[in-house]
């Protein structure tokens, strides 16, 4: 009897270290992607000048660490009871957002890295352990993301004459504040849809991780059209980042530009990808705050073709720097070269007419996926009785995707770039060809009348 009670009961003992083994693993995912936002996200802020805050710079890393992975976070503010603040932002700090995602995804496929074949259930199971932690770890986030700062007003040589006795004596506002909160609720929610996300195209993107026996008849038409689209992506962001390295280190302000380099430069790369597509976004900026980088974007923004919203395009931006013009090349040779790179890792048997379709549709999703992210929506101001605002320390800055006008344009594009990668890549030994020269020999014919 003492012989068999290991044997009933090891079946249950492997359940449990499979468990226990997918928890830790779900565990070391998580904690390495939001290790790799915080230090990101740490080093823009520092750039930025934000270690200065008094005595809220672990707030603010906390809430560009929720608003990279889709959080939201209020603004708030108080100036007294005839005064009154306006805030509100709505951005993500996408090079924060890119580092967590790539590291999260890497973290949750790398276990799976040696799998012959991986189970449906298993598969389920660790995705479910990582999004639990991960919405667990932003709610603890989202706890600490909340920070009151003063607004202090200059000060004139006159009596009376300056913003801060006027708040003083007639408004009894002497300390307006500005603050944030984290809205728990869609926080969670979009930060569901976030990790989900991340998982579900770590999956479509990986070349080499073994997928459940029901979904492997996608692996073909899929995986290499979207492993090109990161590729696609990541191209931009390196071309960024060389040229956000070239200006910091010759134009002067270089901590300003390295803090939009590593907090917002995808915002600027994938906004560059739309346009020279022939994609569109469209906005605006008033007041003393403004987009940091690049000033052509600024520029079209400050002077409106239309009396509230300015269009950027390929014209506008052009109309205001003639280089503008390179980002139509640019995008015509990086499009066709992962479009190459997409039809070499496809199988032979695929037909010109399957590149095109797959890389279209690749591209278009991808730019449904990038164009929302690149919003940007953040408002300011000061108002005296509920009417205007103190032009001085009021501001907007808005910044909106066409988003079905830029992925029409990319499946144009995809369909184009697609076909033309699938012609050039038929030159090339694929996968799927066997070589005459390495053919097996036939099998000899049997002798007349055997």
């Amino acid at each position: 009897m003492s012989s068999r009670l290991p044997t009933s009961t090891r079946p249950a003992a492997t359940s449990t270290g499979l468990l226990a083994r997918i928890g830790l693993q779900a565990l070391a995912a998580v904690v390495a992607g939001y290790l790799a936002m915080g230090l990101m996200a740490g080093l823009g802020l520092w750039a930025a000048g934000a270690a200065d805050l008094p005595g809220g710079f672990a707030a603010v890393l906390a809430a560009v660490v929720v608003m990279a992975a889709g959080g939201k976070v209020e603004l708030s503010g108080d100036a007294g009871a005839l005064a009154g603040t306006q805030a509100e932002l709505t951005a993500m700090p996408l090079t924060v957002t890119l580092v967590g995602a790539l590291v999260t995804g890497f973290c949750f496929l790398f276990p799976l890295r040696h799998h012959a074949v991986t189970g449906t259930r298993e598969l389920l199971l660790r995705a479910a352990s990582t999004v639990v932690l991960w919405l667990a770890a932003l709610a603890g986030l989202s706890a600490l993301a909340r920070h009151d700062f003063p607004i202090t007003l200059g000060g004139g040589e006159r009596e009376g004459s300056s913003l801060e006795d006027l708040f003083g004596e007639l408004l009894d506002a002497v300390n307006p504040t500005v603050g944030f909160r984290t809205d728990l609720g869609p926080t969670l929610f979009y930060g569901l849809l976030w990790i989900l996300g991340v998982l579900l195209i770590a999956l479509l993107v990986s070349r080499r991780t073994p997928l459940p026996p029901r979904l492997v008849r996608y692996q073909e038409p899929v995986r290499p059209a979207a492993h090109a689209m990161l590729l696609l992506v990541l191209a931009y962001v390196a071309v960024g980042l060389v040229i956000g390295l070239v200006v910091a280190a010759t134009k002067g302000h270089a901590a300003e530009t390295l803090a939009v380099v590593l907090l917002g430069l995808p915002n600027v790369a994938w906004l560059a990808l739309g346009v020279g597509i022939g994609g569109s976004w469209e906005g605006r900026v008033e007041g003393p705050f403004g987009l940091p980088m690049p000033q052509v974007l600024d520029a079209v923004l400050r002077q409106g073709d239309t009396p509230d919203l300015s269009t950027i395009d390929l014209g506008s931006l052009a109309a205001q720097d003639a280089r503008a013009w390179w980002l139509l090349p640019v995008a015509a040779v990086l499009v066709l070269a992962v479009a190459f790179v997409a039809a070499v890792r496809s199988p032979a048997r695929i037909r010109l007419w399957q590149h095109a379709v797959h890389l279209g549709v690749a591209f278009a999703l991808t730019m449904l996926v990038v164009a929302p992210v690149t919003l940007v929506e953040a408002r300011f101001g000061l108002s005296i009785l509920g009417i205007g605002d103190l032009d001085s320390l009021g501001g907007e800055v808005v910044l909106r995707p066409h988003i079905w006008k830029t992925a029409g344009f990319a499946l144009l594009w995809g369909l184009f770039f697609g076909f033309l990668g699938g012609l050039l890549a038929s030159r090339v030994h694929r996968r799927g060809e066997v070589d005459a020269v390495d053919a097996p020999p036939p099998p000899p014919s049997p002798p007349p009348g055997a």
